[in-house]
Parts: structure tokens; C-alpha cells; sequence
């Protein structure tokens, strides 16, 4: 890139010295005796100022270039230049690292239409918000990009950048097409071969989807066992299989994620979907010993004690079944009436993004900060791919920051200024995007409360009524004759009749996930 770069600065610098070599030999020969003190404070032109600002740039000296040619792109003399000012400023500017502030020379310099500098500002602007994560410049780039002219180096970001955008405007087609493109050799490839996978799904191609994760899960076989690519590919995978209704395979796939990783919590509650579905009622129950344990007292996930409360009430527990409904209604009645409360007292996303900077910092270092929300569910937004996305560009804008900062030159000079204004005012705008994304978190899980409590009403109504018959049967002396799981093979139990690990409380973090209930249904 560098080599690119001397070679445009050296070719860019052939046009002015040129022009200055030709109107001297233009001037007339007359010459005017001058006072030597006259000669030596005058100012050079705006065209020599642009050449030795090139010349700075050629020979790595990219602050003093960068701030030069700052001033030289608004002078009204050099408006014919600007566009190839604007854009060696930008590039400059990614040799500083200042990502955000460079994107903002070349979106002008695209803006600008000139013919021999868009094109190629458009590809450094791809580059530097893939490198930021900055959705909305990243989208206005490749939504301009050409591509049958983008150079080789580049195509397998851009192919897998718009296959981002197509999925996620529901273009399932076009966007395995774009993922399909990413060659083997990319960084980009197993993103690209994960999410092809998702848009297989999406598509409800299903068998398309579980090779794409097979595939994927074999390339990287010999990559660690917490690989975060082989580990989602896994988790994939065994989504794959349930939305195809294969609940053994699922199971299997489910119980092939490792525990050392933060997939394997939503692997065990969504097993205990797939176990229901198989009637392997005492598998499920031995998961929620693990899903409810105090060790994950943090997690908001009020759908699991619903599901452990429709298993107890297949093996007629009503008793324990009861308890986990009132376990339910105890704790999320609160949570729903705050997160109602908290919807009505502020439309401010500026307030919504503070309170959830507070339990960031709780997260990391500070336990004692004042939440207005319980903490699970604000974890829970935390963990929301747009807003950890969001998040991780605050993170990059506050690294630039620190870098303009870091050089008291620097960031006294206009350029300096500059940086600093761009960057609070994108923290400004994204912060306030976050409280936005926050918002409809929050909108969300209340309605899908309010649905929640709905089903709770009709589970606790079906446990009247299964009492109800319970007791019918045993005065009438009748038997309740062949139960769903009779057919499960129970010879991996030890003995049948006991609740394993009867204990109230004490969770060690080695035994979660080993806990089995040898319980047996009560239908009868």
C-alpha cells in the first residue's frame, strides 16, 4: 500500500511542478531589482505549498503532511485540486491511524465526483469503515463500489461485506451468492461460510445448511476446542437439525458445544427444547438443575422456567411444577413492571445509553452503581449483536481519540481540531443510537413478558386441571395405563425413584452441566 501511495504522490506532484516549470518560462525575462529582505519573507504560492506538502507526505513525514494539506483543501485557489488534496489528506490519515477523520476525506472525495479519484476513494473508504465497524459509511461505500473494477486484494471483503447488507434486507438468494464468492484463502471465509449457513436457514434450506456447517466444522478440526468459528458452526449446526425436526441429531449436536464458552449456556437451554420434543423428560430436567443453578443467577431467561415448568407437568410433578411458577411470577413480575415503569418515565436515548454504561461498568470493575433496571436485563441487551457491534465502534472511536490526544502537536493544530470534532460528534450520534437499539430491547422484552405471562396463566390452568384428574383417577381406582416416556430406555440410570443432587443452593462450577435427575413421572 505504501508502495501505491509514493507512486499516486509522485505522479500527483508531476502537474504542479510542471505548471510552475511552464509559466516560468512563460514570464517575461524582465527583472526587477528587489530588496533581498522582500525575497526571503514572501509567501509561497498555493501551488508550491501544495508541492512541498506532497513532498512531506513522499518522505513519511504524514503529520506535517496531513496538517498541510488540512489547509490547502480550503483554499479557494486550489478548488480544481481538491479532490486529489482531499484524498492523499485521507490517506495520510490511515497511515495515523485516524480512521474516522480519513473516512470523512474520502466520502467528499467521492462525493466530488471526479472521475480519477472516486473510484479509488471509495475503496479506501470500504477499508477503513470495515475497519471501524461503522455501518452506515461502510453501507454508503459499497453500495457505490463496482465489482468488476475492484482490485484483487479487496474483493473478498466487499463480497462479503454485501452479503451482509443483502441478508439483512431479507435477499437470502443474493446473499449466498456474495458469501459463496470469498475465497478460501480469505480472513473473511469462515464468516462468509457461517453466515451463508444462517441465509441457507433463512431460506429454509435446511440440508443446504447443515453442510455448509459440517463443512465448516471439519475445516477446522484441528483448531482448538473453544474456536469461536467452530464453535458457532456447531451451535449452527445443531439449530439445523432442530428446525428440521431431527431432535436426536439436534441433541447430539447441541451436547457437542463446550462448556468453556459462552455458546454452551444457550446450547443447554435450547437442548432442553429439543429434549422436550424427543419426550426425554428426565434429560431436560437434568439440564434445568444446571440452567437454574445460582451460578447463572445473572441470565434473564424467564422461557426456560416456563419449559421446566411444561415438563413437570408431562411427569405430573405438580407440586414442583407450582413452585417453579411462582419461582417465575416472583421474579419477572418485577423485572416487567420496571422495564414498564422505565419505558414511561424517559423518551431520552441519551438516558437509556447512561443506564447502560452503569451496567457496563458494573460488568468490569464497579458493583455499586445506581441501576434503575435489574442488571439481567441489561446483561441481556448488552449481549445483542447490534449493540455489542454499536458498543465495539464506541470502543474504536475512543482509541482514536486517544491517539489524536496523545500528541499535544497534533491536537493543538487545526487538523487536530478537526479530528476531535468528528469523532465527539459520530460518539454523540452512535451513543444516542445505542439508547435507540436499547429502546426496542426493552419494548421487546416486555411484550414477549406480557406473552409469557399469558402461557404461565394457561400452564398453571392445565396443573389445576391435571390435579384435578389426578385425584379423580385415584378415587375412582383407575390406572392412567401407557405414559409418553414408557419407551425410553432407563438402563443409563443407576435407580429410578431419587432426585440426584437433592441439594438446596450450593453450585460448584465443576459439576455444572453433570447434574442428572433420576426422578420418575407421578402420572400414576
Amino acid at each position: 500500500m505504501r508502495k501505491q501511495l509514493l507512486l499516486l504522490i509522485a505522479t500527483s506532484m508531476i502537474m504542479p511542478v510542471v505548471s510552475e516549470a511552464q509559466t516560468a518560462k512563460k514570464a517575461p525575462a524582465k527583472r526587477t531589482a528587489q530588496p533581498a529582505a522582500r525575497r526571503a519573507v514572501a509567501p509561497p504560492n498555493a501551488k508550491q505549498q501544495l508541492a512541498k506538502a506532497l513532498q512531506m507526505a513522499q518522505n513519511g513525514q504524514y503529520a506535517a503532511a496531513a496538517n498541510n494539506l488540512f489547509t490547502l483543501a480550503r483554499k479557494p485557489e486550489l478548488a480544481a485540486e481538491r479532490p486529489q488534496i482531499k484524498y492523499i489528506l485521507g490517506t495520510m490519515l490511515m497511515q495515523l491511524k485516524l480512521y474516522q477523520t480519513a473516512a470523512f476525506q474520502f466520502v467528499d472525495v467521492i462525493r466530488s465526483g471526479n472521475p480519477r479519484y472516486s473510484k479509488p476513494a471509495i475503496e479506501k473508504l470500504s477499508i477503513v469503515a470495515d475497519g471501524l465497524g461503522d455501518d452506515t459509511i461502510l453501507n454508503y461505500a459499497i453500495s457505490r463500489v463496482d465489482l468488476n473494477s475492484i482490485p484483487a486484494s479487496q474483493k473478498d471483503m466487499v463480497y462479503y461485506r454485501l452479503g451482509e447488507i443483502q441478508r439483512r434486507n431479507g435477499q437470502f438468494a443474493k446473499a449466498i451468492d456474495m458469501f459463496g464468492r470469498v475465497g478460501a484463502n480469505s480472513s473473511y471465509y469462515f464468516q462468509a461460510l457461517y453466515n451463508r449457513g444462517l441465509s441457507e436457514l433463512e431460506a429454509n434450506e435446511v440440508p443446504a445448511a447443515i453442510t455448509v456447517f459440517q463443512n465448516m466444522i471439519e475445516a477446522r478440526g484441528a483448531a482448538p476446542v473453544t474456536d469461536t468459528n467452530k464453535v458457532q458452526a456447531q451451535l449452527a449446526l445443531a439449530r439445523a437439525f432442530y428446525q428440521k425436526k431431527d431432535w436426536d441429531q439436534a441433541i447430539e449436536a447441541y451436547s457437542q458445544v463446550p462448556r468453556d464458552t459462552l455458546a454452551w449456556h444457550d446450547a443447554v437451554f435450547e437442548q432442553s427444547w429439543a429434549m422436550l420434543r424427543a419426550a426425554r423428560f428426565r434429560s431436560a430436567m437434568s439440564n434445568f438443575q444446571t440452567l437454574h443453578s445460582a451460578y447463572y443467577e445473572d441470565f434473564y431467561m424467564p422461557e426456560s422456567l416456563l419449559l421446566r415448568s411444561i415438563v413437570y407437568l408431562y411427569i405430573c410433578k405438580y407440586d414442583e411444577m407450582e413452585k417453579v411458577l411462582n419461582l417465575f411470577e416472583t421474579t419477572y413480575g418485577p423485572i416487567r413492571a420496571k422495564i414498564g415503569n422505565f419505558i414511561k418515565s424517559t423518551n431520552d436515548n441519551t438516558y437509556y445509553y447512561q443506564e447502560l454504561e452503569k451496567a457496563k461498568i458494573i460488568k468490569t470493575t464497579d458493583k455499586s452503581a445506581n441501576l434503575h433496571l435489574p442488571y439481567i436485563v441489561l446483561r441481556n441487551i448488552m449481549d445483542q449483536g447490534d449493540v455489542k457491534r454499536a458498543m465495539n465502534y464506541l470502543a474504536r472511536l475512543n482509541q482514536e481519540k486517544a491517539r489524536v490526544e496523545g500528541s499535544p502537536t497534533f491536537r493543538a493544530s487545526a487538523l487536530g481540531q478537526y479530528s476531535l470534532k468528528i469523532i465527539a460528534n459520530r460518539m454523540k450520534n452512535t451513543k444516542l443510537a445505542v439508547g435507540d437499539m436499547m429502546k426496542a430491547h426493552l419494548l421487546n422484552m416486555r411484550a414477549e413478558l406480557h406473552d409469557l405471562y399469558e402461557q404461565a396463566g394457561f400452564i398453571r390452568y392445565e396443573m389445576i386441571n391435571g390435579r384435578k384428574e389426578s385425584v379423580k383417577k385415584k378415587i375412582a381406582g383407575k390406572d392412567l395405563g401407557e405414559q409418553i416416556d414408557d419407551n425410553v430406555n432407563r438402563k443409563f440410570y443407576i435407580e429410578n425413584g431419587f432426585q440426584y443432587y437433592p441439594f438446596q443452593g450450593e453450585f460448584w462450577l465443576d459439576e455444572i452441566g453433570n447434574y442428572h435427575y433420576l426422578g420418575k413421572q407421578s402420572c400414576e
